[in-house]
C-alpha cells in the first residue's frame, strides 16, 4: 500500500515542476484569497489614517489580533478533523479569570499565569477530545455544554470584571521586542512555526486523513482516536493562551470576556480557507483571518462608519472570501484534471 503523505514519487515531483502548477496552487489555496484582502484593506486603512503604518499603530492591531488569531489556530485544529468546538468562548472566559485572579507579580508571575491557562485549556480540550474521539458524542453537542460549564465555573471564581494584573504582564507582553518587533507578532510567527512542524508529524499527516475521510484513514492505519484527542487537547492549549494574552491586553479579567469569540474564531476560520468539511487548510489562513477581522474594525473606525455596521461588514467580507475560494478552488481542480 502506498503511503497517502509521501513527497518521493515520481508523480509528485513532475507535477511540482509543472510550469503551471504554481498557478494551481495559489488559485486552491484559500491563504492566497485572505492575503488579497488584507493588502486591500491595509491600503484603504493607510490612506485614511495618517499614522496608520507608524510603529503604535500596527503594534496596537497586532496586539488586539492575538487573542482572536491564537483561539482560530487552536479552532482550526478541530475544524480539520472534521469537528466543531463551542467550548473556545468558555475556555478564554474561563482563563482570563483565572489569571486576573491567580497570576502573580514580576517575570515568574507572567509565567505562573501563561501555565494555568494553559493547563486548564488542555483539561477542556482532553474532556472535549476523550469523550467526543473515545465516546463517540457528538462534538457540537458536547462543547456546547463544555462552554455552559466553562461559563458557570468562571461566574464562580469572579461575578464582576475586576482581578489583579501585574503591570509586567500588561507592559510587556503589548510591547515591543527591543523597540523593534512588537511581542505579539513574534508569539504568532511562533506558533506559526510550531503549526509548520506539527503538520509534518505522524499526527499532522493523520488529522488531515481524518478529516478527509475518517473511514479510509482508520483502514490506513492511522490512529484516529488518538488524533482527534490531541487536536481538541492543542485547541484547548490555544484558547488558554488566547485568555492570557487578552487578560494582557486588557489588565483584567471579565466573565463574559470570550464571548464574542464564539462567532469571530470561525469567521477567521473561514476567511482563512480552511473547509468546514474537514481536510483542507491550515492555521496560516485562520491567523491571516484574525488579523483582517481586527484590520477591518480599524478600517471602518477611520472612515467613520457607525460600529453597528461592523458585524454587517465582517459577514459580507466573509461570504465574499468563502465564494471566492471556492470558486478558484474548483477552477484548481479543473486545471489539474484537464493537465
Amino acid at each position: 500500500m502506498n503511503h497517502p503523505a509521501s513527497f518521493s514519487s515520481s508523480s509528485s515531483v513532475s507535477n511540482a515542476l509543472r510550469p503551471d502548477s504554481w498557478y494551481r496552487r495559489m488559485l486552491g489555496d484559500g491563504t492566497t484569497i485572505i492575503v488579497v484582502i488584507l493588502a486591500v484593506l491595509t491600503v484603504i486603512f493607510a490612506a485614511t489614517q495618517a499614522d496608520a503604518l507608524s510603529g503604535s499603530v500596527l503594534t496596537d492591531i497586532l496586539n488586539n489580533s492575538l487573542p482572536l488569531a491564537l483561539a482560530a489556530a487552536g479552532g482550526t485544529l478541530v475544524v480539520l478533523t472534521r469537528g466543531f468546538d463551542l467550548s473556545v468562548a468558555g475556555v478564554v472566559s474561563l482563563t482570563n479569570v483565572l489569571v486576573a485572579v491567580h497570576g502573580g507579580d514580576g517575570p515568574w508571575g507572567a509565567v505562573q499565569g501563561a501555565a494555568i491557562a494553559m493547563a486548564a485549556g488542555a483539561a477542556v480540550g482532553a474532556i472535549n477530545g476523550y469523550l467526543i474521539a473515545y465516546w463517540k458524542l457528538q462534538s457540537i453537542a458536547l462543547t456546547l455544554a463544555t462552554m455552559i460549564v466553562c461559563s458557570g465555573i468562571t461566574l464562580l471564581i469572579l461575578d464582576a470584571p475586576g482581578g489583579n494584573v501585574s503591570d509586567f504582564m500588561t507592559y510587556t507582553m503589548t510591547d515591543r521586542i527591543r523597540g523593534i518587533v512588537p511581542v505579539s507578532l513574534a508569539i504568532a510567527v511562533a506558533a506559526y512555526a510550531i503549526w509548520r512542524v506539527l503538520r509534518r508529524t505522524d499526527w499532522g499527516v493523520g488529522l488531515y486523513a481524518t478529516g478527509a475521510d475518517e473511514t479510509a484513514a482508520v483502514l490506513a492505519g492511522v490512529p484516529v482516536r488518538r488524533v482527534k484527542l490531541i487536536a481538541y487537547m492543542l485547541a484547548g492549549v490555544c484558547y488558554g493562551l488566547a485568555g492570557f494574552m487578552l487578560t494582557a491586553l486588557t489588565s483584567t479579567g471579565t466573565p463574559n470576556a470570550g464571548e464574542p469569540y464564539l462567532l469571530l474564531v470561525f469567521a477567521a476560520i473561514a476567511l482563512g480557507g480552511t473547509s468546514f468539511s474537514g481536510g483542507r487548510g491550515g492555521v496560516a489562513g485562520s491567523l491571516l483571518g484574525a488579523l483582517t477581522l481586527t484590520l477591518l474594525q480599524k478600517v471602518l473606525f477611520s472612515t467613520g462608519v457607525s460600529s453597528f455596521y461592523t458585524g454587517i461588514f465582517q459577514g459580507v467580507v466573509m461570504i465574499a472570501a468563502v465564494v471566492v475560494a471556492v470558486f478558484f478552488a474548483r477552477i484548481s481542480t479543473r486545471g489539474e484534471v484537464h493537465a
